[in-house]
């Protein structure tokens, strides 16, 4: 289901994932996040994921509310988080879970509302 979420919304953290995997929406977590957490790591060891310490946002500028720039240049500010992508491999593998598994479920659970 990561693999999956990841190639169909992008790259993402365990603490993002574990609350809105394939499309959920909501502050509680769907799956706990230490799963989620050494599902990532295992991944990562089998090539499929690759990791990345940063945002995927630029930084910010001067066009935008004062307090952004405030919130960007606090040290204490929360860490970025290690977000998680896929490898090349991860791409190929992902593209057929989605398309041949969880797509259809997830087209059949909508129908069934």
């Amino acid at each position: 289901m990561i693999l999956a979420h990841i190639y169909k919304y992008g790259p993402d953290t365990p603490w993002l994932l574990a609350r809105r995997l394939l499309g959920a929406a909501g502050w509680s977590p769907v799956v706990p996040e230490d799963e989620v957490e050494n599902a990532c790591r295992h991944l990562v060891q089998l090539n499929l994921l690759q990791e990345f310490r940063g945002s995927l946002k630029g930084r910010v500028t001067s066009s935008v509310k004062p307090w952004l720039k405030v919130k960007q240049h606090n040290p204490e500010r929360r860490g970025r988080g290690i977000y998680y992508d896929l490898t090349k491999e991860g791409r190929r593998v992902a593209g057929y879970i989605w398309k041949n598994e969880v797509r259809d479920l997830l087209t059949r659970n909508r129908g069934k509302r």
